[in-house]
């Protein structure tokens, strides 16, 4: 594991996600939140990121010629900042494919729900309208696709009987806030790979986070 992993943080609202990063792997074993990005100005995780004495910044799509000229400027000042991993946690765009091949298999999402079942923008709302009683929380690379890349780490959640979108969120949040720091510390550590014979299949080593706090 290199001395310094430093990471980005993209986010669009309240940043409960960046919270669980800055709490439990900010400052620990070399990885830092080195900036966290959001596509609005007054999104409340900067203020987050602020609070922890952690770079922000804005990247404005209205600010641009358009979203992906955004997007370029994006990954160019992270990439001239070094960033060794792009975690998206809870960023409500969509990237351009040049972002995206920017950091190659380093830029990861976390998703509520077992993917593939239920991608897209809504997946509260459309597990709500299945009816589902099992959903789950997954940690995936990003690529050009929706929701499409592979998957790091899953974990499944017994849902409440409740209709109630913001309370169903409430419970997978919990894992969210589990599973999201502990795939990058898994990335970090360098345990986490892809399988040469499926490019599907990402290999974890689980037994690198053996004996941490």
């Amino acid at each position: 594991m290199p001395d310094r992993f430093p990471i980005a943080v993209l986010v669009s609202g309240s940043g409960t996600n960046l919270q669980a990063l800055l709490d439990q792997v900010h400052g620990r074993d070399g990885i830092e939140v080195d900036v966290v990005v959001s596509n609005r100005a007054d999104a409340p995780a900067l203020e987050r990121a602020r609070s922890a004495g952690v770079e922000a910044a804005v990247f404005d799509a209205a600010e641009h010629p358009n979203r992906g000229e955004r997007d370029r400027a994006m990954a160019g000042f992270l990439k001239d900042r070094g960033a060794a991993l792009v975690v998206l946690a809870g960023y409500m765009q969509l990237l351009d494919p040049l972002f995206i091949s920017q950091f190659p298999r380093s830029v990861i999402n976390v998703h509520p729900a077992l993917l593939p079942a239920f991608p897209g923008a809504h997946p509260i709302e459309d597990q709500i309208a299945y009816g589902v009683k099992v959903s789950g929380v997954t940690v995936h690379f990003v690529d050009d696709g929706v929701d499409t890349g592979p998957i790091i780490l899953q974990e499944a959640v017994t849902l409440p009987y409740t209709r109630d979108d913001k309370e169903i969120l409430t419970v997978l949040h919990r894992t969210e806030h589990q599973l999201l720091p502990r795939a990058v510390r898994l990335i970090a550590k360098g345990a986490v790979s892809l399988d040469p014979d499926n490019p599907r299949l990402v290999r974890v080593d689980e037994s690198a986070l053996e004996g941490d706090g």
